[in-house]
């Protein structure tokens, strides 16, 4: 889970991810966050997240992405 703070920490520092919801629906990040952020998750833990995760649920905190990406990993 720190790694994946890291990744979310480096598109916006001012922003603290271990807490914060909805930062999807709330354009804290926004589609071209998403795309760097399945970039990083597929570098760093590589997991491939396809087109059926790409759903605002799965990226509206970082303990949702957490959990696709434990998913993923046990896949």
């Amino acid at each position: 889970m720190n790694e994946l703070l890291e990744i979310l920490a480096e598109l916006h520092e001012d922003v603290d991810f271990s807490t914060a919801e909805a930062i999807f629906d709330n354009k804290i990040i926004d589609s071209f966050d998403v795309v760097t952020i399945i970039a990083e998750v597929h570098d760093r833990f590589d997991v491939a997240i396809s087109a059926e995760y790409i759903i605002p649920e799965n990226f509206n905190s970082a303990k949702a992405l957490w959990a696709l990406i434990e998913k993923l990993i046990k896949e």
